[in-house]
């Protein structure tokens, strides 16, 4: 279980300063995250101490991502997507 001190630093780490990128990362770790199961969260932990630039080639399908990180992504990618539809 992740306390409000990690939930504080995951939020924190999320904010990557790259406007493409923030704007996938900061509202799925505000909203999406704590409703991840322990397993998928310590994977977005995982996801998100890459550099930018992976993040970004992966996040935006220029490269193709490390397997492991194919379902979190998916799961970015589709909140992203629904709050466009907001």
């Amino acid at each position: 279980m992740i306390t409000d001190e990690q939930f504080r630093r995951i939020l924190w780490h999320s904010r990557r300063g790259m406007l493409e990128l923030d704007v996938l990362l900061v509202p799925f770790a505000h909203e999406a995250f704590p409703l991840l199961s322990e397993e998928e969260q310590q994977l977005y932990i995982q996801f998100i101490a890459h550099e930018d630039t992976d993040l970004f080639c992966w996040l935006l399908e220029h490269e193709q991502p490390e397997p492991v990180y194919l379902d979190i992504i998916k799961k970015i990618r589709a909140h992203a997507a629904k709050q466009q539809q907001h």
